[in-house]
């Protein structure tokens, strides 16, 4: 009993997760662009969709970023989304009104 258990061979299954990366590449795409972002997982989205909208000549109040149909907000992260490297946040327009 000398902690072999931990240099053995994978979880039943063989179906070990890859341990966590530190940084996710991440894809932002809009109607013309698409940008890739190399970010921590624990950094504020905030971030990246500032450098977008900075990139693009957009204000960052008239667009909105979508992550598997979610609405993303500036204070969530990759990891509070669950991301994974390759992921795609959309951007649409923002919509005002609508009914008169």
């Amino acid at each position: 009993m000398s902690g072999e258990h931990e240099n053995g061979s994978p979880a039943a299954g063989g179906q070990e997760a890859p341990p966590a990366v530190e940084h996710l590449n991440i894809k932002v795409t809009d109607n013309n662009n698409e940008v890739f972002f190399k970010i921590k997982r624990s950094t504020k989205l905030e971030k990246l969709m500032t450098a977008f909208c900075e990139r693009q000549g957009k204000a960052i109040s008239s667009v909105r970023f979508l992550f598997e149909g979610q609405r993303v907000q500036p204070t969530d992260t990759p990891d509070t989304l669950e991301m994974a490297d390759g992921d795609t946040l959309e951007v649409h327009q923002e919509q005002v009104g609508g009914s008169n």
